[in-house]
């Protein structure tokens, strides 16, 4: 399997270890429990899966690439790397500028760029649109493409769909740069709508069955079908592929809602004729993050905390999960470890940081942890360490590891 070739302190002392020891033991990925490091003072459940995946480290990798390859020359991010706030950092203080926010607003106007300069394209990929641009500008953006190899997965699979005369049903966040990203390429082959989750699903299922009429439709879904969109025609035979950070059981469970509908509107025996299985496009790295996550649940823990940047979707999905079972902290950093009785976690519902009291039990609390697929192991590998001078280490690091 691949190494990539990144900075050194994006690794960890702790999790590298752990990671390296759960993988010889489960080279095939069968057991989603997590591990058991008992430090004495505090006892941390480890999910199986989770940080870093081959998308994030290989669009990190030529990030890095870019600016050890062309010094002197003005370095751009089409827009964040990844959603995480340190290595968007990182890259920032090597020189790097971002073209645009989160959101696609302009942050250097087009015309500002020039043949000369390097683009890079981040890990969800981008529009057709912006693509035709920085080409018609002169700018070779296949050099320092790090769009993810499933988002392009996503993207190719559509296409396929869109030929056989599919619709595509694009379950993602609408606003989100991958979703945008998707449903550029998309659209330009098909007919293309987004569902954000199973009620808009409902909604649109309710649409297909003759349930509402056009104007609740285009109340709920008319920013977010592309031109010419007539979904009186172009429901009829449907393919749903997926924001590769969303929850893969929510995708699977609205693909197979609305193959539910489509049974119920043309019969069972004419199902193949109107939705397709798209159940290959979604990404495994995801899956077995969550995979692992449902593990994690099953840990007698008192808590559980999930590290990543906030504005990251696919470490909101792990913090949904979570809080179903555990009282669940959002942090982005061990900074946010104030003290052993004071944390300041994201709401991911109010999208505020709010701090908390008394978070850990007094005794020896046992705490689940994971993060999201953007996040660097060292980063929880420091959260891990922080916990521990606050509790006080009454067994080594190596003295824990070796009795995994």
């Amino acid at each position: 399997m691949k190494r990539f070739d990144i900075p050194e302190y994006y690794r960890s002392p702790i999790i590298s270890r752990v990671k390296t020891i759960r993988k010889e033991l489960d080279p095939r990925k069968k057991d989603f429990l997590p591990t058991l490091l008992d430090f004495g003072s505090i006892k941390f459940y480890i999910a199986r899966h989770f940080g870093f995946c081959y998308g994030v480290e290989n669009a990190i990798e030529i990030a890095y690439r870019a600016i050890y390859e062309n010094p002197g020359k003005r370095i751009f991010l089409l827009s964040q790397m990844i959603h995480n706030p340190g290595v968007n950092e990182d890259l920032l203080n090597h020189g790097l500028q971002f073209l645009q926010d989160t959101k696609g607003n302009q942050l250097i106007a087009w015309e500002e760029l020039t043949p000369s300069d390097v683009v890079i394209i981040p890990a969800f990929g981008t529009t057709l649109e912006i693509m035709n641009r920085l080409t018609a500008i002169g700018l070779n953006i296949e050099q320092y493409d790090t769009t993810c190899p499933f988002v392009e997965k996503v993207w190719n699979r559509s296409e396929k769909l869109g030929q056989d005369g599919h619709t595509i049903i694009i379950h993602g966040k609408f606003n989100h740069e991958e979703t945008r990203a998707t449903f550029s390429h998309s659209s330009s082959t098909a007919p293309s709508l987004v569902v954000k989750d199973m009620e808009e699903a409902t909604l649109l299922g309710d649409y297909i069955l003759g349930k509402i009429d056009r104007e609740v439709f285009d109340n709920r879904f008319g920013n977010r079908y592309s031109n010419g969109f007539n979904p009186a025609n172009d429901l009829e035979k449907i393919g749903v592929v997926n924001q590769t950070t969303m929850l893969a059981t929510e995708t699977q469970e609205i693909a197979d809602y609305l193959r539910s509908v489509m049974i119920q509107k043309h019969g069972e025996h004419a199902i193949r004729e109107h939705i397709a299985d798209t159940r290959d496009t979604l990404c495994y790295a995801t899956n077995d993050n969550q995979s692992a996550t449902y593990g994690l649940m099953e840990a007698p823990a008192d808590l559980a905390i999930v590290v990543g940047g906030y504005n990251s979707s696919n470490t909101t999905h792990l913090v949904e999960l979570l809080e179903q079972k555990f009282p669940t902290y959002f942090v982005k950093d061990e900074h946010e470890l104030i003290s052993g009785d004071a944390i300041h976690s994201f709401n991911i519902h109010t999208k505020e940081v709010e701090a908390f009291v008394n978070y850990m039990p007094s005794d020896i609390p046992v705490i689940a942890i994971t993060s999201g697929a953007s996040c660097p192991d060292a980063v929880v590998d420091r959260v891990i360490q922080k916990l521990l001078s606050l509790k006080g280490l009454h067994k080594s690091i190596d003295e824990v590891i070796a009795s995994i």
